[in-house]
C-alpha cells in the first residue's frame, strides 16, 4: 500500500477523529489491509498513521504483519527512509506512527513531467542507493522498492511501506509460489519461488530507477504471465537511459543473484555522476 503525499487537508473525516496521542486529518492510502492517514500529533506536527482495517483487527495473522512491519521499519535509520515514530499493535485499532513525507510519488512524478535526466537522474539513484543500504545494513529487506513506494520532494527520494518488509535472518514469510511485492519490478529469484535476499531488493532498485530514467517499466506493462516471462529472459528494456547509467542498471539487472553488486557499491559508483560525493547514508545526509 502506498501512503501518497497530500498537501491539503479535505476534511471529510471531521475534526475529532483521534487514534491515541493523533488527531487524523486525512485519509491518504488505502490497501486491503490497512489506511494511512495523515495525522497531528500532540506538539502540533504532522505524522502518518497506519492503522488495520477494523475486519482484521482481531485476525493475528494481520495484527503480526503489522508488528514485523514496525519492527523492521523501526531498525533503519536514514536520511532516505521514512522513520517509526510510534505504534501499539496491540491496541484495540493496532496502528503504526510514521514520518509524513510530503512530496509526490515517483510513479505520479514521473507520468507528470517526464523522466529525470543528467545529474538528477544520478541523484535519484545514488540517493536511493543509499537508503538502501541503510535498509540492509540495519539487517532489514524491503521487498517491495517500486516508484510507487519512493516519495519525491525536489532531489530528495524516501523509501516507504514496509508493509512487507523482513528482518533478513527471519523466517521465510511468503508461502512458496506465492507473488509479493509490485510484480513489475521484482527480482527472478522471487517470480521462482526463492527467498528474498538484499540483491532482490537491488534488481528492484534498478527497475525503479530504469522507470525514473525512461518513463516505463523496464519489462513492459501488460499481463502479469507476460511481465514476469520478460523478467525471467532478461529483457529489460533500458531505451533511453543514458549511459553509464544503463551499464550500472545491467549490471543489477544480472540474472544470477550472486553477480549483483549491493547497494552501498551502486552508490559509491553513482557518486562522480551525481555532484552529489558529500551525501552519505544514515540520519545526517544531506
Amino acid at each position: 500500500m502506498n501512503a501518497r503525499a497530500v498537501f491539503s487537508v479535505k476534511g471529510g473525516m471531521g475534526t475529532h477523529r483521534r487514534l491515541g496521542g493523533y488527531r487524523l486529518l486525512d485519509e491518504i492510502g488505502r490497501g486491503s489491509t490497512a489506511v494511512v492517514y495523515l495525522a497531528m500529533d500532540s506538539r502540533g506536527r504532522e505524522v502518518a498513521v497506519k492503522e488495520l482495517i477494523p475486519e482484521l483487527t482481531g485476525v493475528q495473522e494481520a495484527v503480526g504483519r503489522l508488528a514485523r512491519e514496525m519492527r523492521a521499519q523501526g531498525r533503519v535509520r536514514s536520511a532516505y527512509v521514512a522513520r517509526l515514530l510510534d505504534g501499539a499493535v496491540s491496541a484495540e485499532r493496532p496502528h503504526v506512527v510514521m514520518q509524513y513525507v510530503p512530496g509526490c510519488p515517483l510513479n505520479e512524478l514521473i507520468s507528470a513531467y517526464g523522466p529525470l535526466r543528467g545529474e538528477r537522474l544520478a541523484r535519484f539513484a545514488r540517493r536511493l542507493a543509499l537508503a538502501l543500504g541503510d535498509v540492509h545494513d540495519a539487517g532489514v529487506l524491503h521487498r517491495d522498492v517500486s516508484p510507487g513506494n519512493v516519495i519525491v520532494m525536489g532531489d530528495r527520494p524516501t523509501l516507504i511501506d514496509f508493509g512487507i518488509a523482513q528482518e533478513s535472518g527471519a523466517e521465510q514469510i511468503t508461502r512458496r509460489g506465492m507473488v509479493v511485492g509490485t510484480p513489475a519490478y521484482l527480482a527472478p529469484e522471487l517470480i521462482e519461488g526463492e527467498r528474498a535476499t538484499a540483491v532482490s531488493d537491488v534488481f528492484s532498485w534498478a527497475a525503479t530507477v530504469a522507470y525514473a530514467a525512461t518513463g516505463r517499466p523496464p519489462f513492459g506493462r501488460g499481463s502479469l504471465h507476460g511481465v514476469c516471462f520478460r523478467i525471467l529472459r532478461g529483457q529489460a528494456d533500458l531505451d533511453g537511459a543514458p549511459e553509464p547509467v544503463a551499464g550500472l542498471l545491467r549490471a543489477a539487472f544480472r540474472r544470477d543473484p550472486a553477480e549483483r553488486p549491493s547497494a552501498r557499491w551502486f552508490a559509491g559508483a553513482l557518486s562522480p555522476l551525481a555532484g552529489d560525493a558529500s551525501a552519505g547514508g544514515g540520519v545526517t545526509a544531506a
